[in-house]
């Protein structure tokens, strides 16, 4: 089986041809412009090539779908659809040669995610998620691992930078997590695919603090659909509200709640 919907179409043509341009820029990494955004945040002619094309396609699908995207903000068209888009989650990654990244979509409907995509080029994976029809790695129907004990699990997280809030709190999390399992907790730099591999039951949790809202949005509704949890610290669904989330198999759920409370 696999998911034809038709919004679903509109963002695999979309990411299929953005993916294009980011593939060819990967294998002339040097020769890439980069610019500072901000402290240890950059942003390279890629990002902004890749964003381009996206909204370009998305637009022509969907002209009156509103957007948010990392790269240029919001563009405010019907209130009730909107895309949200990372053109590359894990840029840094990118601009280091490391081949672990990925184009990010989720499209929301009243606020709520209801179709998301997570594209990584280099290994030609698609996680691909909508509501109520499930979750599929390259129309591989995906599933959450069913690990029940944190100890045995294999554990997600990112950051904290050097310059985060709540710096300290996130250093402390990694170590009482280092405690509690068995193997290392991994930092692969992309939320997005941390997520994806959530829901392809790779890893069995993921918390990290201070993500912005394209960087877990199509994860979102990818876990939920795989049969997951996804929730802030507390268990609650405000992680954008708290910029906390805790995303996992739901059978580890509360150990990590635990971790991450104590």
């Amino acid at each position: 089986m696999k998911l034809n919907s038709a919004n679903i179409n509109v963002m695999v043509k979309a990411c299929r041809k953005a993916s294009k341009v980011l593939i060819r820029d990967f294998g002339e990494i040097e020769k890439l412009q980069v610019s500072l955004k901000g402290p240890g945040d950059f942003v390279t002619a890629s990002d902004k090539r890749v964003e381009k094309i996206l909204i370009e396609e998305l637009q022509k699908a969907r002209p009156d779908y509103s957007i948010l995207s990392e790269e240029i903000g919001e563009i405010n068209n019907d209130k009730s659809f909107r895309w949200i888009i990372d053109p590359i989650d894990g840029t840094a990654n990118f601009l280091h040669g490391i081949p672990h990244f990925a184009i990010s979509i989720g499209l929301e409907k009243e606020k709520e995610i209801i179709c998301g995509i997570i594209y990584d080029p280099i290994k030609d994976e698609m996680f691909v998620a909508e509501k109520g029809n499930g979750s599929y790695l390259n129309n591989q129907r995906m599933r959450v691992s069913s690990r029940k004990k944190l100890k045995d699990c294999i554990i997600f997280t990112g950051g904290p930078r050097n310059n985060s809030k709540n710096r300290e709190l996130s250093l402390k999390e990694y170590v009482n997590f280092s405690s509690k399992v068995l193997l290392p907790v991994r930092k692969l730099g992309s939320a997005a695919l941390d997520m994806a591999y959530v829901a392809a039951g790779r890893c069995d949790g993921f918390w990290q603090r201070n993500l912005n809202y394209w960087d877990i949005a199509a994860g979102i509704i990818l876990i939920k659909e795989a049969g997951g949890f996804v929730t802030d610290f507390s268990g609650k669904d405000e992680y954008l509200q708290n910029q906390s989330i805790l995303a996992t198999n739901s059978k580890i759920n509360n150990e990590m709640m635990e971790v991450l409370n104590c």
